[in-house]
């Protein structure tokens, strides 16, 4: 009787998911904090201000990508991968122990440049630990453990501040828990099915099953430049990935301030509401992942990777202009849901693209992408902040939303010029 397959790679997959959980939350608690009673109590910041501290984390995060993954492939995952996690958890602990504006710039800085590699190492070691065939839903298990720590960031954060009394607990909890983990990790990872103790013969021949020919060629460490700059389908993907995050940005950060002062709710109840709508995203990331999947094997790589790729981009800004039409919770908040639905359920695809054009550079070429979509992001609260302030008279932050909408739908248009059966290295 033929070996069964052992199991190893299905804890690979969750030590990497409970690490994007942990990076979620790390990075979405800011958004929470900054409201609380606690916090504006010690620092008497503009909104200008609080835009840059929200921001902040987002420009050292893209700027960190490229590098970051270069590193991933040239030091190996394991090693780097655990030094993400202790040093942005080091930074978050270090969050509360911030004094004025300067020094929360520089601690969200330092979580977002040491969680820049995290993502575009978890792509490169799913190409080696996950079936070929089941990319999307791989992709899209971690995707959904980052968005679990996004979704339970508000309610959380507000649960720590108020058993604890002050809003520094929450940055000394979990960059606490972060430390721990960063030891799990590494324990369980290897670089490879082959350097595994405990993955059999089995295991690693499934996982090499259906693989493209360049997943064994030797690595090279020259950063592929050239190959990148040529490449339209990158740039078309990086232009992508730009205009979503401006548009999904505003539920990281500008969300529990919008319900807030629109619903006229406590920092309590705009907290639950946050978590509520970013709960609803969390069925696009598992249903994002089936999706891309059944896509390609229907549709083929082209057409099956640009369906889910463009056609969530479009409906998410449909739902940012319902979101618009009223300030019934019962009606707003699962519109705003919806929005994070249709985002969460083209991640997984974007994950398998990337992994498609990369081969075997996916952790630099990811990187790339990345930290275009993050220079988005960091743009995103400064470009509300100024419509906010220069063109929303009656304050009822209409003219953001549809900002926000115009931002999926210019995705859109990038995604739908994208070809994933086109690879860099060709």
């Amino acid at each position: 009787m033929a070996e069964a397959p052992t199991k190893v790679r299905h804890s690979i997959l969750a030590v990497t998911t409970l690490a994007a959980f942990l990076m979620y939350l790390d990075r979405m608690c800011m958004s929470e904090i900054v409201k609380t009673t606690t916090f504006r109590s010690e620092f008497a910041l503009t909104d200008e201000q609080l835009s840059w501290v929200l921001s902040a984390f987002f420009w050292a995060y893209a700027l960190g990508q490229v590098p970051a993954g270069w590193l991933s492939d040239r030091f190996g995952i394991r090693p780097l991968m655990t030094v993400f996690i202790v040093l942005w958890s080091a930074f978050t602990a270090l969050t509360g122990f911030a004094t004025g504006l300067w020094s929360l710039l520089f601690t969200r800085m330092g979580c977002g440049l040491a969680e820049a590699g995290a993502y575009p190492a978890s792509s490169s070691l799913l190409r080696k630990w996950a079936a070929w065939g089941n990319r999307g839903v791989a992709s899209s298990i971690v995707s959904l453990g980052g968005r679990l720590g996004g979704a339970a960031a508000p309610a959380l954060t507000v649960v720590v501040i108020a058993a604890l009394g002050n809003w520094r607990w929450a940055g000394w909890l979990y960059g606490a828990a972060g430390l721990l983990f960063a030891w799990a990790f590494w324990r369980i990872y290897r670089e490879s099915p082959e350097q595994h103790p405990h993955c059999n013969e089995a295991e690693r021949a499934l996982l090499a099953e259906g693989r493209p020919v360049d997943a064994g060629a030797a690595q090279t460490y020259r950063f592929p430049w050239h190959a990148m700059l040529r490449s339209r389908n990158l740039w078309f993907m990086c232009g992508m990935q730009f205009w979503t995050n401006v548009g999904w940005a505003f539920l990281a950060t500008w969300m529990p301030r919008y319900l807030k002062e629109t619903l006229k709710l406590s920092d309590a109840a705009s907290g639950n509401l946050s978590t509520v709508s970013l709960i609803i995203g969390l069925g696009g990331m598992i249903f994002g992942g089936v999706f891309a999947d059944a896509c390609v094997r229907r549709l083929g790589l082209k057409r099956g990777r640009l369906l889910p790729l463009a056609g969530t981009r479009f409906l998410a800004a449909i739902m940012f202009v319902l979101a618009i039409q009223t300030t019934n919770p019962w009606l707003l908040v699962p519109a705003l849901g919806l929005v994070a639905f249709f985002t969460d359920a083209g991640l997984p695809a974007v994950w398998a693209t990337m992994q498609d054009l990369g081969g075997r550079y996916t952790a630099p070429v990811f990187g790339w992408a990345n930290m275009w979509g993050n220079i988005g992001a960091a743009l995103s609260p400064v470009f509300i902040a100024l419509i906010n302030k220069h063109l929303d008279a009656n304050r009822d932050w209409h003219e953001a939303l549809y900002f926000c909408a115009a931002a999926f739908v210019i995705s859109g248009l990038h995604a739908t010029r994208i070809r994933a059966d086109q690879p860099i290295s060709a």
